[in-house]
C-alpha cells in the first residue's frame, strides 16, 4: 500500500487509515512507557503525557473515520507489522526526546502524504472529502506542532 499515488477507494482509505490509527496507538505507547522513566524531567514528562493523550484522540478520531467509510477492514495484527515496517516503529532510539522526534515527525509525514494521496484522488468516497480533508489538516497541524516543542525541548538541552 502506497501513498504515492491518489486514493481510490473507500476500502483503500480504509487501510490507510487504519494504519494512521496504529501508528497514533504505537506513538502513545512509546510516549507512556518514556514517562515510566525516572531519568526525565517535569518538561520531558509534561510534554510526553501530552503526546501520549494527543496520539489517543487522534487514533479516536481516525477510528471515527473508518467507521463512517463504506469498506472492510483488516485485523489489527495485520496492520501493525506493516507500520512496524513502513515507518520503523519498532525501533529503539539514542534518548527519549530523540525518540518522540522521531515518532512526530513520522506521524507528520503519514498524515502530509495521506492528504496529497486524497487530494490527489479523483475518487468518490463514502465520506464528506472536504471533511475527511479538514480532520487530517487539524490532525497534521498538531503533529507538526508536536515536532517544534520537542525540537525547542532538543535545543534547550533538556
Amino acid at each position: 500500500m502506497s501513498l504515492q499515488s491518489p486514493v481510490g477507494s473507500d476500502h483503500q482509505l480504509a487501510r490507510l487509515l487504519q494504519i494512521g490509527a496504529v501508528l497514533e496507538e504505537v506513538v502513545e505507547a512509546r510516549a507512556t512507557k518514556h514517562c515510566e522513566s525516572d531519568a526525565i524531567d517535569d518538561d520531558v514528562r509534561g510534554m510526553l503525557e501530552a503526546a501520549a493523550a494527543e496520539s489517543q484522540r487522534h487514533r479516536e478520531r481516525v477510528d471515527d473515520l473508518i467507521d463512517e467509510l463504506d469498506a472492510d477492514t483488516i485485523p489489527f495484527d495485520e496492520i501493525q507489522p506493516l507500520v512496524e515496517q513502513q515507518y520503523e516503529a519498532d525501533q529503539d532510539f539514542d534518548g527519549v526526546l530523540y525518540d518522540q522526534l522521531c515518532n512526530e515527525e513520522t506521524a507528520y509525514k503519514f498524515y502530509d502524504d495521506l492528504i496529497q494521496a486524497v487530494e490527489q484522488s479523483d475518487a468518490t468516497f463514502s465520506i464528506d472529502r472536504d471533511r475527511l480533508l479538514s480532520i487530517l489538516r487539524e490532525i497534521r497541524a498538531e503533529e507538526e506542532a508536536g515536532v517544534e516543542e520537542v525540537t525547542e525541548l532538543m535545543e534547550r538541552g533538556i
